[in-house]
């Protein structure tokens, strides 16, 4: 495992965690690598207990005073990191753990995003209610989760939504009107970049886009966004400094049609694999997205992310890189933590082992939801394949639970739920499709004309 050149802890005390803690990522991450069978609560929580422990005495050795990070911090670091994809990994996603990695995906993003100076009022609305939920987990935490986790839990989140709450305050200062155009402007940028990083770069594209920015620049009345009664609007020159921004980005993509020096072509090519991998992720999570597999993706773009200077990469003759390759690097960074974010958000309250269960169950629901808006069925017969699959489901369970050999996995509840709203939907459709037959029944067939 390659460890960034961090000093050792000079505290003897500190060493002894320091291997311990080593000793603990290595088996987390020999646990994560293992495909063979399905990650077990109990294997986790037994090294989540190791974790906490050595937390515990960190806490002690350092009472609540340390100022130069070391390899210990690091190591930590990773530990934590991995622990809280495995609590998503077995189902456990409401418990303090598993919101650690989300809050470290959410600082990255708010870091970004305050750096850029390029987000949108979606963007800071899907953060806050994530921080939301993660509000809640906090403050629900149980006696079960070390108390050192939670305050730095706590202390995440309310740095979070502090940097939160400083964006927002930039978007308050536009009046309502330009807050649509600016919104537009941050679509057009992303979309911009988006077709820069495509495999094959279309010209076109990029001069609709363009042609888009000129229709915003020449709603404008002397270099200023007006109102209708050609009073200067609040925020017209931070809405005017982007749109300028836009419009050199749209030119200097046009003329590098998609081509990245060879000086920079290594970066590339691993962020584009990145986020190309992670966007398929995004698609078809449901049935192939193991959590732990976020923590190589996230080691991999935060060791590009932190190889800048001065916020911008060097090349290796301590060059920087040129606007348009840090900005194209910068999108596919930022793109690749957004799926990360994404990722983590959709992870099901359900252990991995159950989740083909799962899955099959929310394609069901689906199904016989799209049914039932579609006016039901015309007789009981049609709804056979949907009862067969339920009852062969139902069937599955011993003593009322889904066992795996002699496992009981997390996320019981979730696909009992799940099952039953299931079951609920196809009697009702059955007891609609009944209705429909007795009707025809009853109504006598038409006499003939005279």
């Amino acid at each position: 495992m390659e460890t960034p050149a961090i000093p050792l802890p000079k505290d003897e005390r500190e060493q002894q965690i320091l291997d311990r803690l080593t000793v603990i990522r290595d088996k987390l991450l020999l646990l994560k690598r293992d495909r063979t069978k399905y990650i077990r609560t109990q294997d986790v929580m037994e090294l989540y207990d190791q974790l906490v422990e050595q937390v515990k005495q960190l806490n002690h050795i350092r009472k609540g005073e340390h100022k130069a990070e070391n390899r210990l911090d690091k190591v930590l670091e990773g530990c934590l990191q991995l622990i809280s994809l495995f609590f998503m990994t077995i189902g456990r996603t409401t418990e303090v753990p598993a919101a650690y990695a989300l809050t470290s995906t959410i600082k990255r993003l708010l870091d970004h995003l305050t750096e850029a100076s390029l987000f949108s009022p979606k963007d800071l609305t899907s953060i806050s209610n994530t921080l939301g939920r993660l509000e809640g987990i906090i403050q629900n935490a149980d006696s079960e989760h070390s108390p050192y986790l939670v305050e730095l839990l706590a202390q995440r989140e309310a740095l979070c939504k502090s940097m939160l709450a400083n964006l927002r305050k930039q978007l308050d200062q536009l009046d309502e009107p330009l807050q649509a155009v600016y919104e537009r402007l941050i679509s057009i940028m992303r979309s911009m970049s988006l077709a820069n990083t495509k495999a094959k770069f279309s010209v076109s594209e990029v001069q609709k886009f363009k042609s888009k920015l000129k229709e915003i620049q020449d709603s404008m009345v002397d270099g200023k966004f007006v109102d209708p009664e050609g009073k200067e609007l609040r925020g017209s020159e931070v809405v005017s400094t982007l749109l300028g921004r836009c419009l050199l980005w749209s030119d200097i993509v046009l003329e590098r049609k998609g081509i990245i020096p060879d000086a920079f072509q290594d970066k590339y090519t691993i962020l584009i694999n990145i986020r190309n991998e992670l966007e398929k992720l995004s698609i078809t999570q449901a049935w192939s997205l193991r959590e732990t597999d976020l923590y190589d993706f996230q080691r991999q773009l935060d060791k590009i992310d932190e190889a800048r200077v001065d916020g911008n990469w060097l090349d290796q003759d301590g060059k920087p890189a040129e606007l348009y390759v840090h900005g194209t690097l910068l999108y596919l960074i930022r793109r690749s933590y957004g799926y990360i974010y994404y990722l983590m958000n959709s992870s099901e309250p359900v252990s991995e082992a159950l989740l083909p269960i799962y899955n099959q169950l929310q394609t069901l629901k689906r199904c016989l939801i799209e049914v039932q808006n579609s006016g039901g069925v015309g007789s009981v017969r049609e709804l056979y394949p949907y009862s067969m699959k339920l009852n062969s489901i139902d069937n599955m369970r011993v003593d009322g639970k889904f066992m795996v050999g002699d496992d009981i996995p997390e996320g019981q509840g979730n696909v009992s739920e799940l099952l039953a709203e299931c079951f609920d939907l196809n009697y009702e459709l059955r007891v609609a499709a009944e209705e429909l037959e007795d009707a025809g029944k009853e109504t006598p067939p038409s006499q003939p004309a005279a």
